[in-house]
């Protein structure tokens, strides 16, 4: 996607100018706090641009639909997030255990906040291939958050495919508690299985 004034918003894109930037956190600041008080349909471009005070030609031209507002309010929900981990990380020797645990904090989180959770989890279903950008955003800042809890720098391919199978097991939860399918219990449990790939995966793993 491309942003106003001809930068990008992809990663490896020219980044925003300071005044952009802080108009862009506002339109992400708006979305989350209509979507926390209604969920999805909450979210009206045109009240997303009253919220946070640009026009809505402006937001379209940041953000060319809801799903792609949404899919950017995940991404920037879980980056601040990522940011609160680092400073009280997970205190298990496992890495299998510290991934889960994480997994869990970041599930409380979004279960703090079920109207949004529904709002972006939804945006990410609905997302065609013109989210992709702003998709592979949410997978990378997943990523980086299941590897930094298991403390690794440089995996293996392996254990690459373990964290996309973890990923996509996080995000298949959240859609069956979010539906009411699943209870936080079963959550936990799905989480706790699935992150025991990590120790299949480790190369000193007999």
């Amino acid at each position: 996607m491309t942003a106003p004034d001809g930068t990008g918003s992809a990663q490896g894109a020219p980044a925003l100018t300071e005044r952009q930037e802080a108009r862009r956190r506002r339109i992400l600041h708006a979305s989350a706090q209509l979507a926390a008080r209604g969920g999805f349909d909450a979210v009206q471009m045109r009240e997303v641009a009253e919220v946070s005070q640009v026009a809505l030609g402006t937001l379209y031209r940041y953000f060319p639909s809801k799903v792609h507002l949404l899919v950017a309010t995940m991404q920037d929900q879980l980056q601040h997030m990522h940011t609160t981990l680092r400073k009280r990380p997970p205190s298990s020797d496992s890495p299998a255990e510290r991934v889960a645990e994480t997994l869990m904090r970041a599930f409380r989180a979004l279960q703090r906040e079920p109207h949004l959770a529904d709002a972006m989890v939804r945006a990410l279903t609905f997302a065609d291939r013109s989210v992709s950008p702003e998709v592979d955003q949410v997978s990378r800042q997943t990523t980086a958050i299941i590897l930094d809890a298991m403390e690794l720098d440089d995996p293996t391919p392996a254990q690459l495919s373990a964290v996309r199978v973890i990923e996509h097991t996080w995000h298949s939860a959240l859609i069956t508690w979010l539906s009411g399918r699943a209870s936080i219990a079963q959550v936990r449990i799905d989480i706790e299985t699935v992150c025991r790939l990590i120790d299949l995966t480790d190369p000193g793993h007999r």
